[in-house]
């Protein structure tokens, strides 16, 4: 497999009340620039490195604009959060997908959780919540819940919280197109897993559009056939259909 592009990127300054100077946040992204401002509005201050597959629209555009540093990398999410942590250069990672926003508190818990007494052995995960209110979108965050207090299994779009010495001990994500966050959690393991309380907004426009049970039953089927070994490429034409 062939590797990704390494780039150094100086880490920033202290900033703010909450000391973030050593965090750098790593976001793939690919044809986001609708989901993008969103996304990054309450990262403003923070060193963040958008990792751009190829888009075709603005993101590019939007990114540098919100003073993220852009790093082009081969599609596939797995790659590409290679490709920012590579880029890093501090002492923690963030990452975060480019369709969730962070709530409001998050700067103060992930400074508390790094000063923390288990800061540098466990890594931290945010609350799940959809952009959208009703039955539904609320039954699925219950179902997020039990999936990662249970099962020891959020997935990337509760972002992951995690010192650098932790992440290259586990060898750091599998250059894979689907299921990365997954495979890299199971290494992390659910006792090294802290569960933040700030909220992590992600869009909802995948479940309004194939509809909510189907989507979350999609979801679930792509997860165990995962979980029971098959092959990637059928799991993503699962996924994609």
């Amino acid at each position: 497999m062939e590797s990704p592009v390494r780039f150094s990127v100086p880490a920033p300054p202290p900033i703010g009340p909450a000391d973030l100077g050593s965090l750098t946040v790593v976001m793939p992204v690919l044809d986001a620039a609708q989901a993008l401002p969103r996304a990054l509005a309450p990262l403003a201050g923070v060193r963040v490195i958008a990792v751009d597959g190829g888009s075709r629209d603005a993101t590019i555009e939007v990114a540098r604009a919100a003073g993220a540093v852009v790093v082009p990398s081969r599609s596939g999410r797995g790659t590409q959060l290679i490709a920012g942590a590579t880029a890093a250069t501090t002492e923690w990672l963030l990452f975060l997908h480019g369709d969730t926003c962070l709530g409001p508190g998050w700067r103060d818990e992930v400074a508390r959780f790094m000063a923390g007494p288990r800061s540098k052995s466990a890594a931290a995960v945010f609350h799940f919540r959809l952009d959208a209110t009703g039955f539904w979108p609320a039954l699925l965050a219950v179902g997020v819940f039990v999936r990662g207090r249970v099962f020891g299994l959020p997935y990337g779009d509760q972002g992951l919280l995690i010192h650098r010495a932790l992440y290259d001990a586990l060898g750091g994500y599998r250059p894979m197109s689907l299921m990365e966050d997954v495979e890299f959690v199971r290494r992390v393991g659910r006792r090294r897993l802290v569960f933040l309380k700030t909220l992590a907004v992600t869009s909802a426009v995948r479940y309004r559009r194939d509809g909510y049970v189907r989507r979350a039953l999609r979801n679930m089927r792509c997860l165990a056939l995962y979980l029971m070994g098959a092959d990637l490429a059928r799991i993503r034409r699962i996924y994609d259909a």
